[in-house]
């Protein structure tokens, strides 16, 4: 081996595989070739069997002459690597136990890369953030696309990729928080954006998202951030977020700057003196979102004058019901900033524990709970005596001292205890200045029955969240000052289904990718879809597979032919993901016993990118097959999975009624 050339020679597999002599790419070859060379590349030197690198290059369907195959393919590549070579190569070396490439680390791109982001984190730690951000920027300046890019689909990159994947999250996180220090606030709000997108359960990456939106001046978003994400984790994990952010939210709560590290700053401007946000986590005033409430009007009514009662001594009881994502956090949201505005105390519990900020989830008694997030001094409940030898009195007594707002969220998730409170407090509280809303997914769920009967003959209020309408859509447009016209408003009625949740993780995404042929589908919603996806059995999601490669209708006939099913068979798999909310019934009008099933265009998306191009050929040319034999098959649908069906499809030309044609090409 050379040793100048040796020096020379730079490996690149931050995207496509490359090397380069000085500035000039050496031509590697065909496919196959390079994966062979990734394939040495990723073992650092160590040898790798023959036998090895003739499964791992073709996994399946391999070739009777593979083996010779990788033998020319190791000589060009020696060829091109160590063309000069004196005798055997030194680079490309074989041996008993396989081939190996011995390559310098420092000239492997990822070396590179790994010691420059190490660079722009000691510089950082250092507070040096002008070279900080010099080593960050030319560690990112160094990925040219996915990494080892012509191995996505081989089982043997998938360790490295994962590896190379993680730490280029891990490098624009630094950046963000580096854009942060140095007061960058919109382009770290702008990288913090994308790395939840492509990863929406990485906490650390929420985190420098509600670091960089409080810097800019944006503590509401901020808030509205955590909650998108506290909302996403309890969906998809059952979990909730960990201590560290909680006291992160907590902090900008508080606008505690020596938590943040920064003071939130608007260019230009002095930031007015917020709010005294406590350990109750009273919210703040939430009526500049970003994102303005629409299609609630009714209900807003209806729980401004429950305020307007309890202001005059007369307590009152609401319900607001509406399944995940309905938006009734953010209608909560939205009353609790009324109320404050009129000089109520606000507490807020979810699933019966206090939003009390740094204490967490902790396992004191329901009533102890909601006195600490009724307390305005950050006072810890478990360790005062006269609430712990009359906690049920003691909470009647803050209830009482003013009016008071007294919100519940997750009502159905929180425990026994804290629903035998609330139906105790629905007996005594009869003279108050008390609003209490309990929120609640499932108005029927057998959990919070007894509670709502009890709740019944006092006169509470009831409200169920219905999806927005097409108006509504329109109306949110305007408010955010998009010039949309009716059409667009439809179609992003269409795909969301109306709901609160979808639409507004739609409307983060650029106009053109919303709707139409280079729509997306938002993460966190692609995120929720999968879990429900994984919940169904095989059998479901296999006829929900076939269900999206034929449209938006289900026929329930064919989808039961081309599986070889009786109805009867297919009905249960169908009940099975209308309950996981992945299919919708839609009734007739004025028929609620009559209708049609329907997979919704986001769900189909989804549905459909669950699987391999190939699969979804096989799909087409299976309904296809099945259509050709129905004397009423519609020529245009038909013709639509010949042409999906692709090299797939069957040879001889379909038509409707002459079943055998095809049957030749099944």
């Amino acid at each position: 081996m050379n040793p100048r050339r040796e020096l020379t020679l730079r490996f690149g597999v931050l995207g496509p595989v490359e090397v380069l002599h000085g500035d000039v790419s050496l031509d590697l070859g065909p496919r196959q070739r390079r994966l062979l060379l990734l394939r040495l590349l990723i073992e650092d030197g160590r040898p790798v069997s023959a036998d090895t690198l003739c499964r791992d290059l073709w996994p399946t369907d391999r070739p009777t002459g593979a083996a010779s195959s990788v033998r020319a393919h190791i000589s060009r590549l020696r060829a091109v690597l160590d063309p000069v070579r004196q005798g055997r190569s030194g680079m490309l070396v074989s041996g008993p136990a396989g081939y190996a490439l011995k390559v310098p680390r420092e000239a492997r791109d990822t070396t590179l890369f790994e010691e420059s982001v190490s660079r722009a984190r000691e510089a950082l730690r250092n507070r040096q953030l002008t070279v900080a951000r010099q080593e960050i920027d030319a560690a990112l300046g160094l990925w040219r696309g996915e990494a080892l890019a012509e191995a996505t689909e081989h089982a043997f990159a998938i360790r490295e990729r994962t590896r190379l994947d993680g730490a280029f999250q891990e490098a624009r996180e630094l950046q963000a928080a580096i854009l942060v220090q140095q007061g960058e606030t919109e382009p770290a709000i702008a990288v913090a954006e994308g790395l939840v997108l492509k990863a929406p359960l990485r906490e650390t990456s929420w985190a420098l998202l509600m670091r960089a939106l409080y810097a800019a001046g944006r503590p509401v978003e901020a808030l509205r951030q955590y909650e998108r994400f506290r909302d996403m984790l309890a969906t998809e994990l059952g979990l909730d977020p960990s201590p560290q952010l909680r006291d992160l939210h907590t902090a900008i709560l508080r606008h505690d700057v020596l938590v943040l590290g920064t003071a939130a700053a608007t260019p230009g401007t002095a930031l007015p003196p917020g709010p005294d946000f406590t350990a109750a986590s009273v919210h703040p005033d939430l009526g500049h979102a970003t994102t303005p409430l629409v299609g609630r009007g009714e209900e807003t009514t209806q729980l401004a004058a429950l305020l307007k009662a309890a202001a005059a001594g007369r307590p009152r009881w609401a319900v607001v019901s509406g399944e995940q994502g309905s938006g009734k956090t953010r209608l909560l949201d939205e009353l609790s900033a009324w109320a404050l505005a009129g000089g109520f105390t606000v507490a807020r519990t979810r699933a019966g524990q206090a939003l009390s900020g740094n204490r967490g989830i902790s396992q004191t008694c329901p009533t102890v709970q909601l006195l600490d997030a009724l307390r305005q001094d950050g006072s810890d409940s478990s360790q005062d005596d006269v609430a712990q030898k009359d906690p049920l009195g003691t909470l009647v007594h803050e209830l009482t001292q003013g009016p008071t707002l007294c919100v519940v969220d997750d009502l159905d998730q929180a425990p026994q205890g804290f629903h035998r409170l609330l139906r105790r407090l629905a007996k005594v509280l009869r003279e108050a200045p008390v609003v209490i809303v309990c929120a609640l997914r499932d108005g029927d769920s057998p959990a919070s029955s007894m509670l709502l009967a009890e709740l019944a003959p006092i006169g509470a209020t009831w409200l169920s969240l219905e999806p927005l309408t097409v108006d509504d859509v329109a109306e949110l447009l305007a408010a955010r000052g998009e010039d949309a016209g009716p059409e667009e408003a439809a179609a992003l009625h269409r795909r969301a289904q109306g709901h609160p949740f979808t639409l507004a993780e739609l409307l983060e995404l650029p106009p053109d990718r919303r709707t139409g042929p280079r729509a997306q589908v938002p993460g966190a919603v692609r995120g929720i879809l999968h879990a429900r996806l994984v919940e169904l059995p095989d059998p479901a999601r296999t006829m929900l597979t076939y269900a999206a490669a034929d449209g938006e209708w289900l026929d329930v006939g064919l989808l039961a032919d081309v599986q070889g099913l009786a109805q009867e068979q297919l009905l249960p798999l169908i009940d099975a993901a209308v309950t996981a909310r992945i299919l919708v019934w839609d009734p007739d009008p004025g028929m609620a016993d009559t209708g049609r099933y329907r997979l919704p265009e986001l769900h189909r998306d989804v549905v459909l990118s669950t699987q391999t191009p190939s699969s979804r050929q096989l799909r087409h040319a299976a309904l296809a097959r099945e259509l050709a034999g129905r004397d009423d098959a519609d020529p245009a649908r038909l013709a639509r999975h010949l042409r999906e069906a692709g090299p797939m499809a069957p040879a001889a030309a379909p038509v409707p009624g002459h079943r055998s044609a095809l049957r030749q090409g099944h």
